[in-house]
């Protein structure tokens, strides 16, 4: 199962080279070797290049077998000799930089099934806008007014609908579905995608539950990335906006009039309900939940698995069912804890007998 590797091999590549790359000092070693491979810390090879940024794994460090190593300055001296330390202060961010430079085709996701152009076996309507040096794959369909910019690819049986508008330089993944969205440049929307589908609005009462039309847009900024299988729910009376260069990862669910600012991170199996709002720079952690019309302050950090049901301040670190300042939840736990233990430790009353 070695072969195939899906990305081009680079060529042997000189440690300074690296370290150019990302303003990293060598301190000791054979600044003149070559790399040839990358690999994990773990499982390192003679010609890799590795990197070290999580104290867990100091044991690997010093045993890894690597041409060069990536690692911050505090951790240089358990580089073992033999290996040549590349001190930079940010290891995993360094690293990325890198393999950015010698697999430049991973940035983006690539071409299912070759396509240079537009496939003969899309369907894309005439009344659609294509701009010069976009890719379109069989089986994609380009609805009426549609427009897509110059550098774009339109992955395998993704579906642009009408008046959809996608900017330049933007990948559109296998299986998307894009209905009532605007998109930015240089967005990556992952395989799976839908954008622009109904929000759940509907009006209850005991003779049931009447459809409330959703006449409102997606607006998705420069540089957003979006993983696969994410819902974008357009908004029932304005606009659901993802604002730029947030990232969001796979089977995220965005409900209807959500504002999601510039830079924020959601991880995976998060879901935002409807008309929440989140500032810039906010990050939310796996599986958890933002109640609608809640609003997440400028920066501020949610604990995976938690439950926001209350605005949280600027700046804030929450966590916990419902969520609340971290400082106060780890209070809870302990106690909770220590409470356990006192029951454990007191033994369990006998069941009295029953006539």
């Amino acid at each position: 199962m070695s072969e195939p590797f899906f990305f081009e091999p680079f060529a042997p590549t000189g440690v300074s080279d690296i370290a150019d790359w990302v303003g990293g000092e060598l301190p000791r070693g054979e600044s003149d070797a070559k790399i040839t491979a990358v690999g994990p810390l773990e499982d390192s090879a003679a010609g890799q290049l590795v990197f070290f940024d999580n104290p867990k794994y100091l044991p690997m460090l010093e045993t890894t077998r690597a041409a060069a190593c990536l690692v911050a300055r505090k951790h240089a001296d358990k580089v073992p000799d033999g290996v040549v330390p590349i001190v930079v202060e940010q290891p995993y961010k360094a690293w990325g930089q890198v393999l950015a430079r010698l697999y430049p085709e991973s940035m983006r996701p690539t071409s299912l099934d070759g396509s240079r152009g537009v496939s003969p076996h899309a369907r894309i309507d005439p009344a659609a806008r294509i701009e010069a040096g976009v890719i379109i794959e069989a089986g994609a369909v380009v609805g009426p007014e549609a427009e897509i910019g110059a550098g774009s690819r339109v992955h395998a049986n993704a579906v642009i609908g009408a008046g959809v508008r996608i900017g330049r330089d933007c990948s559109v993944g296998a299986n998307v579905v894009l209905q009532h969205t605007l998109v930015g440049d240089r967005v990556i929307l992952h395989s799976g995608v839908c954008s622009g589908q109904d929000g759940f609005g509907f009006a209850m009462g005991p003779g049931g539950h009447r459809k409330v039309p959703q006449i409102g847009r997606v607006i998705i900024q420069n540089d957003v990335e979006i993983g696969a299988n994410t819902t974008v729910d357009r908004g029932a009376n304005r606009d659901t906006v993802i604002g730029e260069g947030t990232k969001i990862d796979n089977q995220v669910q965005i409900g209807h009039n959500v504002v999601i600012g510039r830079h924020c991170v959601l991880v995976s199996q998060v879901g935002i309900s409807g008309s929440a709002t989140l500032e810039d720079y906010v990050a939310i952690g796996g599986q958890s939940g933002v109640r609608g019309h809640v609003t997440i302050g400028m920066g501020a950090q949610i604990a995976a698995v938690s439950v926001v049901e209350a605005d949280v301040p600027a700046g804030a670190r929450y966590g916990g069912v419902p969520a609340k300042p971290v400082k106060v939840w780890f209070r809870e736990v302990m106690t909770l804890a220590k409470l356990a233990e006192r029951g454990l430790g007191q033994g369990t009353p006998k069941a009295r007998d029953k006539d």
